[in-house]
């Protein structure tokens, strides 16, 4: 009786604990954009972002659980430590080093311009300025961030790229500035949102996706670093790739 006591305890102070420091880091993303990440029948958190998150946990030896945060929330939320990563096509950038640190990127994309099929005579971002279009564009994106670099350009801000989207639809307004990921997922795939418009010109930019950590937090930044590297060697990140069909939207680093 005594052995099945001492057995009980052990079980109780340490079987909950699944990584070795018996933590659970909390991941946020913006559950939005298919097929990076987003909400599946059943409100579970799916997408390429989600797989990659749980295949880097898994090699590191973490306990990580997602949670669907909305887009401008994300960077804050790391920075007050609501929660420990994010992981949500964000792209490194030198100003967003100053308040926060990046992993090795796991993605390479850019942003990709969208308007209405009948919208004749566009054949790239050039011609769209030229045009004087209203752009739209998710606020705290790179997308938003490179409409600002020119005063000369009209804007609009989004919480949500599908939002954009609609409003370019109904005629509100005239070209949508975004992640390639998605755009080109919803292309490829036909979905019904882009029935009425197309994607012109090529991928506008060369960007690098990386998981967002505390500035502080350099073991765990290690820890994502060995375990990333780890499933880019053998093929996983490249198996996720495929299986989400990115495509020419976004490459695997070497």
């Amino acid at each position: 009786m005594k052995k099945i006591l001492i057995i009980i305890f052990v079980l109780l102070l340490f079987g909950c604990d699944r990584t070795p420091n018996g933590k659970s880091y909390l991941v946020a993303t913006d559950a939005t954009l298919v097929p990076m990440s987003f909400m599946s029948v059943g409100n579970t958190i799916t997408g390429f972002e989600p797989d990659l998150m749980r295949a880097i946990a898994k090699e590191a030896g973490l306990d990580v659980q997602l949670v669907n945060v909305e887009w401008a929330g994300l960077l804050g939320g790391l920075i007050t430590r609501k929660f420990d990563m994010v992981i949500s096509s964000v792209t490194i950038l030198e100003e967003r080093k100053e308040r926060m640190a990046f992993s090795e990127p796991y993605l390479k994309s850019g942003l990709a311009l969208v308007i209405r099929k009948d919208q004749e005579g566009i054949k790239s971002f050039a011609d769209a300025k030229k045009n004087n279009f209203l752009f739209g564009a998710q606020v705290g994106t790179t997308a938003y961030f490179s409409l600002e670099k020119d005063p000369s350009i009209r804007k609009k801000g989004y919480q949500m790229y599908g939002h954009a989207v609609a409003d370019l639809i109904n005629g509100k307004i005239d070209a949508v500035l975004g992640e390639s990921t998605g755009t080109l997922f919803y292309q490829n795939k036909n979905k019904p949102l882009f029935e009425k418009v197309k994607m012109v010109g090529e991928i506008l930019t060369n960007e690098h996706y990386a998981i967002v950590i505390n500035k502080e937090d350099t073991e765990l930044k290690t820890q994502i670093n060995a375990a990333l590297e780890k499933i880019l060697k053998n093929g996983t990140v490249s198996r996720l790739h495929r299986k989400w069909d990115l495509g020419l939207a976004a490459q695997v680093p070497e």
